[in-house]
């Protein structure tokens, strides 16, 4: 299995993205690359999560423990395929991220809903 990406935030293979410290208390989540539909990736603000440490606010969108979410510049939200669940989350290297998204084909436009 190939890394695109790893850091203490998330990994990212060309099969999948592991989202650590997803569950309480450390437990981790793995999501296959073919169960999502897009990600979308936009500037950390209040209302797209930037002080959204761990959880959820609007019970569609999962954040993962992020302590550091308020100092990052950019919040990545994974639409997954057939479901109504989204998973936001922040890495470490913004910019390396959105170019491997874009590269497997995941990185799309974002929208405003």
């Amino acid at each position: 299995m190939y890394h695109h990406y790893q850091d203490k935030l998330v990994e990212l293979t060309d099969a999948e993205i592991r989202f650590h410290h997803y569950y309480f208390p450390w437990g981790d989540q793995s999501v296959l690359l073919k169960q999502i539909e897009s990600i979308e990736v936009t500037p950390a603000t209040i209302m797209r999560g930037r002080w959204r440490i761990w959880g959820t606010g609007d019970f569609r969108t999962w954040f993962p423990l992020d302590i550091k979410r308020p100092a990052r510049e950019r919040i990545f939200v994974a639409r997954l395929r057939d479901s109504s669940r989204r998973i936001g989350f922040t890495v470490e290297d913004a910019a390396k991220v959105e170019a491997v998204l874009k590269d497997l084909g995941l990185l799309h436009p974002v929208s405003l809903d």
